[in-house]
């Protein structure tokens, strides 16, 4: 299988479910779909988190093993670079049919590290921040994070060599915002899709992975520029940037 080598090892695989599209998850492996009832996906949990958080402890495994529906809380609780993770950009929209393209337009890491973009609550977006992109990708891996943003790992089509970066489905900022709007619809796209066949707190892969095609501003992940890395294990080493697409402002999945 083509995406064979993107999947994790069978020993960080918690449990694994059968995705339905908008009618939520079920653990174990998929029975035979009806003619014309949809596309389905496997859903590996896993242990997997990025390399900068500590490793799962035992009372938090347990819960994972059961499908996640939406969380009632939705608003954004971190303090990182704050101003600029719940704003949007304000310039064209620019267009990717390839994640590798995207990726090829970003300057470079030793560039933006001496930058020393500050990760205080109200750092706002730096020039280069100033972009808005869609790219079509496949959604390989998701994980929901402490401050509520929900962390997608994309990536290329799974027949060509690999690649991938972070989009992020950001918490919501204040009722009445002028991102709130945007950031909510994201999130309920997101919801209805999975339905409680959503990630927790580790990463969940997706088998095949899902073809999804994303909008939203730039990010520079200037907190985790040096130090441990975002995304999982598995595909870790094929992630060569710490940009963002965050946070994203349009999501379709299955176009």
């Amino acid at each position: 299988m083509a995406n064979g080598s993107r999947l994790p090892p069978a020993a960080h695989v918690l449990v694994e479910m059968t995705l339905v599209p908008g009618s939520g998850a079920t653990v174990g492996p998929a029975p035979a779909a009806a003619p014309g009832a949809g596309n389905r996906y496997r859903i590996l949990r896993t242990i997997e988190v990025d390399q900068y958080e500590a490793p799962l402890p035992a009372a938090a495994i347990a819960p994972l093993t059961a499908p996640q529906p939406a969380p009632a809380d939705n608003t954004f609780r971190g303090t990182s670079r704050k101003a600029a993770k719940l704003s949007i950009a304000n310039a064209q929209l620019e267009q990717f049919n390839d994640v590798n393209k995207l990726i090829a337009t970003f300057p470079a890491h030793a560039t933006m590290v001496k930058r020393k973009i500050s990760t205080k609550a109200n750092s706002n977006r730096v020039d280069v921040e100033k972009r808005n992109v869609k790219v079509e990708a496949f959604l390989y891996a998701a994980s929901r994070e402490d401050d509520n943003d929900y962390h997608l790992i994309i990536g290329r089509d799974p027949t060509k060599p690999a690649k991938y970066m972070t989009a992020e489905i950001s918490g919501l900022p204040p009722d009445g915002s002028s991102s709130f709007n945007t950031l909510s619809d994201v999130r309920d796209a997101f919801f209805d899709f999975f339905g409680d066949g959503l990630p927790g707190t580790s990463y969940d892969f997706y088998d095949p992975p899902i073809p999804i095609e994303i909008e939203g501003s730039l990010f520079w992940d200037s907190s985790h520029a040096t130090g441990g890395r975002p995304g999982p294990q598995a595909l870790r080493p094929k992630m060569p940037v710490v940009w963002e697409i965050h946070p994203v402002t349009r999501i379709v999945l299955e176009p």
